[in-house]
Order: C-alpha cells, then sequence, then structure tokens
C-alpha cells in the first residue's frame, strides 16, 4: 500500500498532463524537478587520527515534485490546495540520522499538514500542504481562509515588512516561498481597483488589509494590519500590529528615481511583558535596466539582531525572521543578469556584509531553456570570511537542475 502511495505522487504529474481538456471550474499544474548537488567542506570536518580539519566532499540528489489545484465552485468562491512533494537521497540524508525530522516540520505554520511518507538511511520522501485556504472575494472585499502567502514585501532580497512569512534568499529551490495559517480580509480602493472575482493575488493592492494567525497562547499571536495606497508616483505601505510579544510599526515604498527603481521598507519591534530586545531591521534597494539588457539590482540592509563574528555558513542554518533577516547587522547586495540569447539567461549576485568576519556570498546563476516547458539551471553558491588563518572559503555548492511545468 505504501508503495503504491509513493508511485502514486511521482505519477499524479503524468496524469494531469494526460488530459485533454479539464472541467472548467478547476484545474491542475505543477512542476517536478530533478536537483543534483555537489557541496564541498573546507576544513569542516575532523581527522582523529591527524588531529586536524580536513576537507569534506559529499553529493546530495533531490527530487521535487508540485501540484497546485484551483476549484472554482462559483464567480465568488475559491478553493485553493497545492502539495508540495519532495525525494531526498545522497551524503547529506546518510551523514544525518535525523533527516527527516529536521525537514518535517521546517515550513509548517499552526497546523501540521506536512508528513514523512519514508524516512530510511540513504533517502527521505516527505509532503506538505503548502497552500490550502478557502476564498470569498464580492464587490472590493475578499476574505481568505487557511494556508496562504502574506506576502507584504517590497523589496527584492530582504523583507522587513513580511512580519507572517519570511523568506532566506539563499533557499533558490522554493519559489512560491514559505505560507501562513491565518484569517485574511482585504478591502481594495483607489484607482487600481480590478473586477473582483476569485483570481488569486498574494501582493497588496490599494487599500487596508487585516491578517491573523490562529494562537494557543497570545504569547504566540500575530495580528497585523496594512494599508498600501499611491501618492506622487509613489505606492506606500504602513503597517502596525502584534506579533510573539511585541509591537510591529513599518512601512515601505516603490517608486522610481528617474529611470531607475527605487525600493524601501523597513519594520520596528518594540517588547513588551518579556519580549526580548528590541529591534529594528530595513532595506533599500535600486534597480536599472540598460539598453544593452543587462538588469542591475543593488541594495543595502541594516539588521540590529545580526552580528559580527557569526561564521558564513550560518547563512544556511540561522533562525529566520522578519527582525532577523541575516546573520550580519550590515549587508550590501549587488546583482547582474544579462541574456546571452533568447534561451540563455545569466546572472550573478553578491552579498557583503562589512562586519568582523568580512562575510562574502557569491551566487551565479545559469539558466537554458531547452524547450517549451523544459529549463536547465546551474547555479553557484560560493562562501568566504574572515577568521585568525586568514580570509577563506569553508563552503563551495552547486547546483544543477532540470524542471519540468506542466
Amino acid at each position: 500500500m505504501r508503495t503504491f502511495v509513493y508511485l502514486s505522487l511521482l505519477l499524479l504529474p503524468l496524469m494531469a498532463y494526460s488530459q485533454e481538456e479539464a472541467p472548467r471550474n478547476w484545474s491542475v499544474n505543477g512542476y517536478l524537478k530533478n536537483m543534483q548537488t555537489l557541496l564541498f567542506f573546507n576544513d569542516a570536518y575532523p581527522d582523529l587520527q591527524r588531529g586536524q580539519l580536513v576537507d569534506t566532499f559529499i553529493q546530495d540528489n533531490l527530487i521535487h515534485n508540485r501540484l497546485n489545484f484551483r476549484w472554482y465552485p462559483h464567480d465568488n468562491w475559491l478553493l485553493r490546495a497545492d502539495v508540495r512533494t519532495r525525494v531526498f537521497y545522497g551524503g547529506l540524508v546518510q551523514a544525518s540520522p535525523d533527516f527527516g525530522a529536521q525537514i518535517d516540520d521546517v515550513n509548517n505554520d499552526y497546523f501540521d499538514l506536512s508528513a514523512v511518507l519514508f524516512n530510511g538511511e540513504s533517502w527521505v520522501m516527505h509532503t506538505m500542504l503548502d497552500r490550502f485556504y478557502l476564498q470569498y472575494a464580492k464587490g472590493d472585499l475578499e476574505v481568505r481562509l487557511g494556508r496562504q502567502r502574506i506576502n507584504w514585501g517590497v523589496s527584492t532580497v530582504w523583507n522587513p515588512n513580511d512580519i507572517f512569512n519570511a523568506f532566506a534568499f539563499t533557499d533558490f529551490d522554493y519559489e512560491e516561498r514559505p505560507g501562513s495559517d491565518a484569517l485574511r480580509v482585504r478591502y481594495y480602493t483607489g484607482f487600481e481597483n480590478v473586477p473582483r472575482d476569485c483570481r488569486i493575488y498574494d501582493n497588496e493592492l490599494f487599500g487596508p488589509a487585516m491578517v491573523i494567525e490562529p494562537f494557543d497562547d497570545f504569547d504566540e499571536a500575530t495580528i497585523a494590519g496594512l494599508w498600501k495606497f499611491n501618492q506622487w508616483s509613489y505606492d506606500f505601505q504602513l503597517l502596525a500590529g502584534y506579533t510573539r510579544q511585541n509591537l510591529a510599526l513599518g512601512g515601505g515604498w516603490a517608486g522610481n528615481l528617474g529611470d531607475a527603481g527605487f525600493k524601501g521598507e523597513g519594520t520596528y519591534f518594540l517588547p513588551i511583558e518579556g519580549g526580548g530586545d528590541e529591534a529594528f531591521s530595513a532595506t533599500l534597494g535600486l534597480d536599472y535596466s540598460f539598453s544593452n539588457s543587462i538588469y542591475a539590482n543593488l541594495g543595502y540592509l541594516y539588521n540590529s539582531e545580526g552580528g559580527s563574528r557569526t561564521s558564513v555558513t550560518n547563512l544556511f542554518d540561522f533562525e529566520l525572521s522578519a527582525r532577523n533577516l541575516y546573520p550580519y547587522r550590515h549587508a550590501l547586495f549587488a546583482q547582474a543578469s544579462y541574456p546571452f540569447t533568447p534561451l540563455l539567461n545569466s546572472s550573478l549576485a553578491l552579498i557583503y556584509s562589512p562586519v568582523r568576519v568580512n562575510a562574502l556570498f557569491i551566487n551565479p546563476v545559469l539558466t537554458y531553456s531547452i524547450k517549451t516547458n523544459w529549463d536547465l539551471d546551474l547555479i553557484g553558491q560560493i562562501t568566504f570570511d574572515e577568521e585568525a588563518e586568514g580570509y577563506r572559503s569553508p563552503l563551495q555548492a552547486v547546483f544543477f537542475r532540470l524542471k519540468w511545468s506542466y
């Protein structure tokens, strides 16, 4: 029976693809990805015989299937259910006896909507509903209940306004980004009103929005409101709320400086009743498209919760939240992308932290469109920092990813 479940999950994309025409009131789409990962750890593991640290190489593999289901029982109603199923196998699984438990609850919110279907010594299979909500929309009013993406961020890399479901820039293989279990009520105003049916609008449009997450103890609650409006050809937003024993006050904007895009946002966290220390995070960003097709993006982050001595490898496992978006107090971001041909695109991103360890993260990317619905990616993640023995690179990663969308 268990084998049948595994095969069914992997064959569902083929079943959906084989349908000539789905009924008009529902749809299924998604993708299937295979990613090979090569990890190079320099001076990462102890050699007990020689009494020193040695270099280590690990190869890992991931099969990632996603199914996106939409049902429109009425013009004003929508049921959405997106299933994310992944099979991990290789060196990281073998090196982590508790690998299944480590990944099981990472992107869950209040409700447990995930399951480890198989947890072996060499491979693990995990599935979860990362979108599951019922939505009602009529006129300018929209009400959504369930696991959803609440996208309050404005900037490209860091989002201090994203107090419900912050995401990490390094997690490139999760394009949809995490969701939150919540009740969201939105009312649309302004000149950008859209016909109110049950389409999916994760980004906030003009008007007020109120969100509340379920909680057992008020100390764990997150309740907040956001107002978005347009003034002086800029889109502005203001937010206020309560999140886990902190009052949150913030805002952001998006507009243009000449021909360049100009964005920014920030949030201040004021602790109440033992909510820890106050915190402030803010970011600024500029982006510009040149006539030769080069697209450039610059950004800066101030993160009061960040440190100055942490190893750069902490980028991949620190406790991420809107009040702590990066391991360091300061970070500078630069990115450039260029299409060599209509089918071959490239980009290079750098994040440098001018702190004690001089942390540097380098992220080169090549993307090739093999044919319609087929993409091949070559992605690198290289880290550098400065310690007692000098400037070095403790971790390098290379990812080969093949993606089929259906």
